[in-house]
C-alpha cells in the first residue's frame, strides 16, 4: 500500500515527460472542437436511411412498422457515392442544407473496436471485444475515452488538451468547457472541464459581488469577509488548499463572465427558450467569441443532449427530438459564419451506440455501430465516410437483430479530430492509445479526410 503514492508520482511524471515532448502544432491559429452527445444510444438508421430500391427494401423489411415511408427522406447527393443513394430523417432539412453545401459529412457504422474483427470470430468467441458491449455506461465511456481494452477516467478530449493547453495565453479558465456538467471526455491529467450553466453562464459564489457599490450592504460586507477569510494563510495543509482552490474559482467565474457578457451578432437566433440545444450551443457561442479575451487559441466544448434511449416510441420520439437538432446545428453554423470563426470550429456527434435495425415491437435496442456527422467551415462535405452496411437481415456484419460490426473504429474518427485540433502525430497514441493498430500515426495520409 505504501508503495502505491510513489508508482502513482511515477505515472504521472512519465505522463508529464511525454506532454514535454510533444512538438507544438505549427499553426497558431484559434481552433475548437465542439462534441454534441446524443445520450441513451441514437437510433442512427433511421437518421440516414438507404433509398435505392433493393437496398430501401431490405431495411423496410428488418424494420418493419419503424421504417421510414421512402418518399418522406430527404435525398442526399454526395459528391462521391457509397454505393447506396441515401436519405436524411425528414425532420433533418437543415442538415440537409449543411451537407449539400459541403460543409457537413457522416461517418458511417462508426463504433468502438479493440481490432478488426468479423461475424464468425463473434459467434465462436474468438477476437477481441470491447469491454461491456451493449452497457450504456462501458460505451459512453469508450466513446468518451477511446480506450475499449480498459475503464479509464481519463477522455482523449482531456489528454489532447494536456497536450495542447500551453498554446492558450492564459490558463485562468480551462480550455475544455461543459455545458452539461462533468463528462469524461474532457478530464485530462492536468486539464479538466469547466462547467457552465446554459442559461445563467458561469455559476457564482451566492452572496459574493466585488462590483457592489453599497459598502454597508449585507452582500458587500459578506464579499469583503470572503476576501480577507481567503486572503489568510492557513498552517493547515487541507484548509490552505480549500483557501487556494476557491480563490480561483472566484476569480474565474469573474474573468469568464466578463469576457463572454456580449451579444452575439444580429440574427443569432438560438430560441433558447424552447430549445435545450440551442440554449448550450448559445453559450458555446459566447464562449468562442471571447475566446481572445480568455486567452485562448484552443477550445473544446461538451455539449449533451438525452433521450435517444428509446425502447418504445421511437417514431414519435425521433419526429419530437430531431427537429430541435435540426434548428440548434443550423443557428450554430451561421452564427459561426458571422464572426468569422467558420473556419475554425468543427463540430462532431457522438452516442453511446447505435440501435438494433429490427423492432422490439415499437421501438428499438442496444445494438453497435452507427451513424454519425460532423459540421463547420474545415469540412470536407456532401460526402458518406466509411462504409454504409448492408442492411440485409443477417448480412456480414449484422452479429443478430441487426447489431452491426462497426467498419469505421472510434480511434480512427477521432483521430481525424485529434489532428485537426493540432495534436502532433508524435503524440497521437498519448491521445488515443489504440491507435496504431487501425492507422499509422506517422502517416502522410489523414486517418479519414473529412477535415481540410
Amino acid at each position: 500500500m505504501s508503495s502505491l503514492p510513489v508508482l502513482n508520482t511515477m505515472l504521472n511524471l512519465k505522463m508529464a515527460g511525454n506532454i514535454a515532448a510533444a512538438s507544438a502544432p505549427n499553426t497558431t491559429e484559434y481552433r475548437a472542437l465542439v462534441c454534441l452527445f446524443f445520450s441513451g444510444g441514437m437510433d442512427s438508421f433511421n437518421v440516414l436511411v438507404p433509398r435505392s430500391s433493393a437496398e430501401y427494401e431490405e431495411y423496410k423489411t428488418v424494420r418493419g412498422t419503424l421504417a421510414l415511408a421512402k418518399n418522406s427522406l430527404l435525398p442526399l447527393t454526395p459528391t462521391l457515392s457509397p454505393g447506396v443513394d441515401l436519405g436524411l430523417h425528414p425532420a433533418l432539412a437543415n442538415l440537409k442544407t449543411l451537407f449539400d453545401g459541403g460543409k457537413a459529412a457522416f461517418v458511417s457504422n462508426v463504433g468502438t473496436l479493440l481490432e478488426p474483427v468479423t461475424k464468425t470470430q463473434f459467434d465462436d468467441g474468438g477476437g477481441r471485444f470491447p469491454l461491456g458491449l451493449f452497457s450504456h455506461s462501458d460505451q459512453v465511456e469508450q466513446w468518451q475515452t477511446g480506450t475499449s481494452d480498459i475503464r479509464s477516467p481519463r477522455g482523449w478530449g482531456g489528454k489532447a488538451a494536456d497536450v495542447l493547453h500551453s498554446l492558450n495565453n492564459t490558463q485562468t479558465v480551462s480550455m475544455n468547457m461543459s455545458m452539461s456538467g462533468g463528462n469524461v471526455w474532457q478530464s485530462g491529467e492536468e486539464i479538466f472541464a469547466y462547467s457552465i450553466d446554459p442559461y445563467q453562464g458561469a455559476v457564482s459564489l451566492d452572496g459574493y459581488d466585488p462590483s457592489n457599490d453599497d459598502a454597508s450592504s449585507i452582500t458587500a460586507i459578506r464579499t469583503r469577509a470572503v476576501d480577507r477569510q481567503l486572503a489568510l494563510d492557513y498552517q493547515h495543509l487541507l484548509t490552505q488548499e480549500f483557501a487556494s482552490r476557491k480563490r480561483s474559482a472566484i476569480d474565474t467565474y469573474q474573468l469568464f463572465n466578463a469576457a463572454t457578457d456580449h451579444d452575439l451578432p444580429a440574427g443569432s437566433n438560438f430560441n433558447r427558450d424552447n430549445n435545450y440545444l440551442g440554449a448550450q450551443l448559445e453559450r458555446v457561442a459566447k464562449a468562442i467569441a471571447a475566446h481572445s479575451a480568455l486567452g485562448h487559441t484552443r477550445q473544446t466544448f461538451y455539449v449533451e443532449i438525452g433521450g435517444w434511449d428509446m425502447h418504445s416510441k421511437l417514431i414519435a420520439g425521433q419526429n419530437e427530438s430531431l427537429p430541435p437538432v435540426s434548428e440548434a446545428i443550423l443557428a450554430f453554423d451561421n452564427c459561426m459564419k458571422a464572426l468569422n470563426l467558420h473556419n475554425n470550429v468543427t463540430t462532431f456527434t457522438a452516442s453511446d451506440f447505435g440501435r438494433t435495425l429490427s423492432s422490439n415491437g415499437d421501438g428499438t435496442d442496444h445494438a453497435w455501430g452507427g451513424n454519425q456527422f460532423v459540421f463547420g467551415g474545415a469540412v470536407n462535405g456532401n460526402h458518406i465516410y466509411g462504409q454504409y452496411p448492408s442492411l440485409v437481415e443477417g448480412g456480414p456484419l449484422d452479429v443478430g437483430r441487426g447489431r452491426f460490426i462497426p467498419s469505421t473504429p472510434v480511434d480512427v474518427y477521432f483521430a481525424e479530430l485529434a489532428l485537426w485540433l493540432g495534436v502532433p502525430k508524435s503524440e497521437l497514441a498519448t491521445v488515443l492509445p489504440n491507435i496504431s493498430g487501425f492507422y499509422d500515426p506517422m502517416s502522410s495520409s489523414s486517418p479519414m479526410g473529412f477535415l481540410a
